[in-house]
């Protein structure tokens, strides 16, 4: 099973019936995400957190018994690791600095796009190395744990970011055949023109191939492959 095919059970805590709805069918677009549970108030999201033991929590700021940075906090005073990205209205620096500094790994500032979404839940996925097989991990692995970037990365062009590069160029190799941008971001979790931008860079760089294929509409589509080595 390729990462990005593993499975995601996704807690949510939010207090809208209706948002909360909402984000449960934008993530479970990808077949392979549950949403085990949802909370509408921090008392809620704390005893479904302990009981469900989910892969990932997404957390409203703004709780009628509390804070979601609270609750947070809490968690991780308590060890509980669980990833938690926030889901919130609350654009303030002061709030996203402070989910930062509590451990989110990700932070969505409502209204946001079904593509962004896919986007959080692909770099959960991308975080967690012990699906891949055994605790330990070599520096590589926990550089990326960790978005520690190389200096080699530092060189990407503006609006790269190399953890998504890798995503995309091992879904090419993996490919039995060639893929357009709209089936390769499928398969990664990321927006077609998203998927375009990362595999036409890697065309520029030499590790993929562009194919056009002409149909009968007389419009070329854009086929890509990873490059023989």
């Amino acid at each position: 099973m390729s990462p990005e095919q593993w499975p995601v059970r996704v807690l949510l805590v939010e207090d809208d019936v209706r948002v909360a709805r909402v984000n449960r069918d934008l993530l479970e677009r990808d077949p392979a995400v549950h949403v085990v549970g949802s909370a509408a108030s921090c008392a809620q999201g704390d005893a479904l957190a302990r009981a469900l033991q989910p892969d990932l929590i997404l957390l409203d700021v703004h709780l009628p018994d509390g804070s979601g940075l609270g609750l947070l906090h809490h968690w991780r005073a308590a060890g509980i690791l669980t990833d938690v990205a926030l889901i919130t209205a609350a654009d303030d620096e002061p709030s996203v600095r402070l989910a930062l500094a509590h451990g989110a790994f990700d932070y969505l500032i409502k209204p946001f796009t079904g593509a962004r979404l896919a986007e959080l839940v692909a770099r959960h996925r991308a975080r967690r190395p012990t699906a891949a097989g055994g605790p330990r991990l070599d520096q590589a692995e926990l550089d990326r744990v960790l978005n520690v970037t190389s200096s080699a990365s530092e060189s990407l062009p503006r609006g790269i970011d190399p953890h998504t590069l890798e995503r995309v160029a091992a879904a090419l190799r993996d490919a039995q055949t060639s893929v357009s941008a709209e089936e390769l971001g499928e398969r990664v979790g990321l927006s077609r023109v998203t998927a375009w931008r990362y595999l036409e860079h890697l065309v520029r760089v030499g590790e993929a191939t562009l194919d056009h294929v002409y149909g009968q509409s007389g419009r070329p589509a854009k086929l890509y492959r990873a490059a023989r080595v």
